[in-house]
């Protein structure tokens, strides 16, 4: 198939519009360009050209608007819609509304030119679409204009409208779940149950049981028969949280599903047909499990057929900005006082590396709209709540405390400083929940390290039953700790 063809190009930026038509003109192609939707719809309506690149703001017409009517009129013609917008909902919509490619500005233009070549190249067919976006609620599920969440964006609207099993790789905090939820929400499957599971929550021995399901006397306890996770995701999605965790027995089960596409209930005979979309994450590195041959490398090929990594804060310090404006406007719609914090504070938080990511920030936010009557936290606030989260990784003059400051006068400097700053007024109520929150979760998090993840270990060192442990790390969002290194959620 040819490489060249007639290119329709619509933008309202006229610098744009020249660059793209010296660019797609220097390697061969016939270009025609427009600064509005309608000369460009008249070109199409015309049978004009092979292949459109249009801006989503047009000065008279939005180009998703648009999309139907090319989808109707010629299914054939490749459209390569660009945005200034960069969210995931401008993703979304370009993907349902049957665009061959969506591009954030400011796009690489190498890129543009092998996106443009390789549709020109396709054989010509028509692309079906299913346009639902425009029903879809006005929300944006996850945050982020920066360079490494376009990426996922993109990716994320390519995989929407397929069944293919995707693997989720990031650290603790990154979002993995909300993620999976996103590929459920926006796909196909919809309309059916969202069921997540995390394996490292699970007792070893009640994995299988809570999968697979079990019948009436099974084993002992098993008074009646229970539904799996397998079977309560039917006809949806299921969400294998923390795969990395799942023990060797249960990884042989699992792979024996994926490979039959059915499965028994402990303690059953009869093989039940699955039909579930598995979404699965992890914060290990598989393959080096593998080699330590703690994880199976036929299960892995198996759940590793769109690998998805998720970037760390520190990688994306750019959105801070727009993730602190939506947590404070979540806290803003559960009845906290508005508020922003200042230039200087944002700086501040975009200089500091995030271990716990975007679980960490949302907490700090969500801290700062509780606690502190101003309207508009300053700096020094900021950087006295991250100085105080046990890190480092701020500027050097950050407030800390001497090393051998027992830890009752560390938290009542804390606390007289905390009360200081309300002036003549009071914090708001709640405040001994809210510092023991504080105060369980470095204490859990500490004890973790220190046995080396070992949850048993922990559990007897805090004095805790081993099962309120689990809750514990389950509710608090603790990352836990395997032989030095992060096993995070």
């Amino acid at each position: 198939m040819s490489t060249t063809g007639s290119i329709l190009v619509a933008d309202d930026d006229a610098a744009i519009r020249t660059v793209l038509n010296q660019a797609l003109s220097r390697v061969g192609h016939h270009v025609r360009v427009t600064s509005n939707a309608a000369t460009l719809w008249r070109w199409i309506a015309a049978g004009e050209g092979d292949l459109v690149i249009t801006d989503v703001v047009m000065p008279d017409e939005n180009a998703f608007d648009m999309l139907p009517r090319i989808q109707k009129t010629r299914p054939d013609l490749p459209v390569i819609v660009m945005s200034a917008q960069n969210t995931f909902m401008t993703a979304i919509r370009a993907s349902e509304g049957g665009a061959y490619e969506y591009l954030p500005k400011p796009f690489d233009l190498t890129e543009l030119l092998g996106i443009v070549g390789r549709a020109l190249s396709e054989p010509k067919k028509a692309r079906k679409s299913e346009p639902k976006a425009e029903d879809a609620p006005d929300s944006m599920p996850l945050i982020g204009r920066s360079p490494a969440m376009q990426d996922i964006y993109r990716m994320l609207a390519r995989m929407m409208q397929t069944d293919l099993t995707v693997m989720i790789n990031g650290e603790s905090g990154t979002g993995k779940e909300l993620v999976a939820r996103a590929l459920h929400d926006f796909g196909r499957r919809q309309d059916g149950p969202f069921v997540a599971i995390n394996m490292a929550a699970i007792p070893r021995d009640l994995i299988e049981s809570e999968l697979f399901g079990h019948e009436k006397g099974a084993f002992t306890g098993a008074q009646h028969r229970s539904s799996g996770r397998f079977e309560q995701a039917d006809g949806g999605t299921l969400f294998l949280d923390e795969i990395g965790d799942m023990p060797m027995e249960a990884q042989t089960r699992l792979l024996r599903v994926l490979q039959q596409g059915e499965y028994t209930t402990v303690g059953g005979r009869t093989p039940i047909k699955t039909d579930v979309r598995i979404v699965a994450a992890t914060n290990k590195d598989l393959r080096t499990l593998i080699n330590q041959g703690l994880f199976r490398e036929d299960l892995f090929y198996r759940l590793n057929v769109v690998p998805l990594r998720l970037p760390p804060l520190r990688e994306r310090a750019e959105d801070i900005p727009d993730l602190v404006r939506h947590f404070f406007g979540l806290a803003e719609r559960e009845g906290l006082q508005a508020k922003r914090i200042n230039r200087a504070g944002l700086d501040a938080m975009m200089h500091y590396s995030w271990p716990g990511n975007v679980r960490e920030l949302e907490n700090l936010v969500r801290r700062l709209a509780a606690l502190y009557p101003q309207e508009e936290i300053s700096e020094e606030i900021v950087v006295n709540e991250l100085s105080g989260s046990g890190f480092s990784d701020l500027e050097p003059n950050a407030a800390t405390l001497p090393e051998d400051l027992p830890l009752g006068q560390a938290v009542e400097q804390y606390l007289q400083r905390y009360f200081r700053g309300f002036g003549d007024d009071l914090p708001p109520v709640g405040l001994y929940q809210r510092i023991v929150s504080e105060v369980e979760y470095p204490l859990i998090l500490a004890a973790l390290t220190a046995t080396q993840g070992n949850q048993l270990r922990a559990a007897e060192l805090l004095g805790l039953n081993r099962n309120t442990l689990r809750k514990k790390i389950r509710e608090l969002g603790v990352d836990v700790f395997n032989s030095g290194r992060h096993s995070q959620a």
